[in-house]
């Protein structure tokens, strides 16, 4: 195929009209921006276009040749919802090119508003398996954003299997948590990650320490705070994996930086596009671009794993400092009782909720059995020294919570590769005679698979549902429950389960993930890992340590993903009279042992039954691994975007 202009777009970003121009005057071929709301970057009031501005973009865009894509790229709150349809409205009048979403809402309303707006999906949707592109291909979804996590030989496959338009990072800011999987943000401070509003934790000082003992073994850094990306000596890789559009990431930034950073890419994309054979990059170009970079520079996962050159560890060029590790808020805490004591109970379901239990291993699940779990999750992702379920393990674990009238959900990991997913269906097939009660399922890929099979499918935290329209559009493919998002205050959550016709379950007790990320943290900062010679390392519990004192407990899972907990253990236990209205109740018990299981289990169903527990609460305290928390419940609401 003989390359050409039109080969391959140029997406650049905008937070103001300067910087909307600029960015055209310096070649590019499409710009994304957001409106006034919506969008994932709403910190300050004055970035972002208003709706005659938006109006005019689109006109000057088009005059100008190029195209302009709308972020409509955020989480949206129950009450968010009205005003979202009238913008939707007010953007289909526009026609922009397209609207880059994350919320599975936007993609219900745009259908059932009978909207004309071609749709990409943002990066946030955490899509990195084949089925998951099908599946959102079947609602219109003409382009998805790539996570960052893939290399470009998962791009190349997923675009040759798929044929769907493929948009990748080439220059910018980037995450150390896979796309989509950080929740600390929203907990910590009430100000969502997902929701456009990110305080960045991920700069934060941290110390690397053995958990158990508290040894420091490796000091104080910004040890998650990925470099830049920069794709520009490597455009060549880019075009031939099939990438359909290279995406500039900065919509902060100020037009003079948007506009030296796109001119750079499109020179040397017209450089290679007029003679791919003959092109090399002029050195002396680089070498001016490279000085006048902010932070340094990495290909994060493009050809292989970050290492600790790829990590601004020092923080001299951080450009600036969001947020600073805080102490999290107790489960006791004034504040948070006023909150409570301040709300009605969630009004949905009459009776009791069910109690649910996640476990990693087949003496926990019985343990949970045998102190009045309703249902247990079991599979999925299992943390080291622990090892995943055998299929002899899946067939006992059935075989006893039956015989005790309890039910078995099959867990599936947050994150799926192709090759997870094909392990997760050759293991469906191979337990046929394994009457699981259903399976819960983390992303659009999964869930499109166990489409085959005839189990109940429940939705997990990772959908990060925040609305009843996303709640509905699950439903309509077949979900049967799904799981509220941590990141949503008790009057959110209330109000999501009260409109929902979906049965909702809600994390009431557990280790919490804040991040899960790909980097392997134990690789990069103890000096006596190697993959060969000490890969037992990976079954030691380490931490994070934040500039507060707090200790985040690090957990490598058989995949070898890196999930990073916050300090302390959520515990809803004095307020949960005022869940009682959900479907369901959970406890997040992956990381806890049976003797834990078994005593939190029976706690939760006391309190579920009206029975006395402060005694059994008192011993929970002594034996847990960690101190209790509120997570996001010290908030009144997780703030909106409007």
């Amino acid at each position: 195929m003989t390359l050409t202009r039109d080969s391959v777009e140029l997406l650049a970003p905008a937070g103001k009209w300067d910087a909307f121009t600029a960015a055209i005057n310096a070649g590019a071929d499409a710009v994304y921006l957001g409106g006034k709301h919506f969008n994932m970057r709403v910190h300050k009031d004055d970035f972002n276009l208003t709706d005659e501005e938006l109006k005019n973009a689109v006109t000057f865009a088009h005059d100008n040749g190029a195209k302009l894509y709308i972020t409509l790229n955020n989480l949206i709150s129950s009450e968010e919802i009205p005003p979202l349809k009238d913008y939707l409205s007010f953007l289909n009048k526009i026609q922009p090119d397209a609207l880059i979403v994350q919320d599975l809402s936007v993609i219900q309303l745009i259908h059932q508003l009978g909207l004309n707006i071609p749709i990409h999906g943002s990066v946030m949707m955490n899509v990195n398996n084949i089925p998951a592109v099908k599946f959102l291909q079947k609602f219109g979804v003409k382009r998805i954003v790539l996570g960052r996590e893939l290399s470009l030989n998962d791009v190349a496959l997923i675009k040759e299997k798929t044929g769907i338009e493929v948009e990748y990072f080439i220059h910018g800011d980037m995450c150390i948590a896979i796309s989509g999987q950080c929740n600390h943000s929203g907990v910590t401070f009430g100000q969502s990650g997902s929701r456009g509003r990110c305080f960045k934790p991920c700069r934060w000082e941290w110390k690397f320490i053995d958990e158990s003992t508290g040894e420091i073994i490796d000091d104080t850094s910004h040890k998650t705070a990925l470099n830049d990306m920069c794709m520009l000596r490597n455009i060549p890789d880019m075009i031939q994996a099939g990438i359909s559009s290279f995406k500039i990431e900065g919509r902060m930034r100020p037009p003079e930086f948007i506009a030296r950073i796109t001119a750079a890419y499109r020179k040397v994309i017209d450089e290679y596009i007029a003679d791919p054979t003959g092109f090399t990059i002029d050195e002396n170009f680089w070498k001016d671009f490279y000085e006048k970079r902010v932070r340094n520079f990495t290909t994060t996962f493009a050809f292989q794993p970050p290492t600790k050159k790829d990590i601004g560890l020092d923080g001299t060029r951080e450009p600036r400092f969001f947020s600073a590790g805080v102490v999290e808020t107790a489960f006791d805490d004034d504040e948070v009782k006023k909150i409570f004591d301040d709300e009605t109970p969630i009004k949905k379901f009459d009776g009791k909720p069910n109690l649910n239990v996640r476990v990693s291993t087949l003496d926990a699940a019985k343990s949970a059995v045998e102190n009045g779990a309703d249902s247990i999750y079991i599979g999925g992702e299992v943390f080291r020294p622990n090892t995943p379920f055998t299929l002899k393990d899946f067939k006992d674990a059935v075989n006893f919570a039956h015989s005790h009238g309890k039910k078995i959900i099959l867990n599936t990991p947050r994150v799926t590769r192709d090759k997870v997913l094909n392990e997760l269906r050759g293991l469906i097939e191979r337990l046929d005679d394994v009457n699981f009660d259903g399976v819960i399922v983390s992303n659009l890929g999964t869930l499109n698979l166990m489409k085959n099979f005839n189990l109940p499918i429940h939705a997990d935290i990772s959908f990060n549902l925040f609305n009843e329209v996303a709640a509905e559009f699950l439903k309509s493919q077949g979900v049967v429950q799904a799981t509220a998002s941590i990141e949503m205050s008790f009057a959110q959550v209330k109000s999501v389960v009260e409109k929902s016709t979906l049965p909702i379950e809600i994390i009431v007790h557990g280790s919490i993930e804040s991040m899960i990320s790909e980097n392997n943290f134990i690789k990069l900062y103890h000096p006596n890992y190697d993959d060969f010679a000490t890969p037992e390392l990976l079954d030691k519990h380490f931490a994070m340590e934040d500039s507060a004192g707090e200790v985040h407990p690090l957990r490598v899972d058989q995949f070898g993903y890196n999930h990073i907990y916050f300090a302390k253990d959520l515990c809803l236990l004095p307020y949960l009279e005022k869940f009682f209205g959900a479907a369901a109740l959970r406890i997040d018990a992956q990381d806890y042992s049976p003797e834990v299981v078994a005593l939190t289990t029976k706690i939760y169903r006391a309190a579920i039954d009206g029975k006395n527990f402060e005694k059994d609460f008192d011993e929970l305290k002594k034996i847990s691994p960690r101190r209790f928390g509120c997570g996001v419940y010290r908030f009144r609401q997780s703030k909106n975007s409007i």
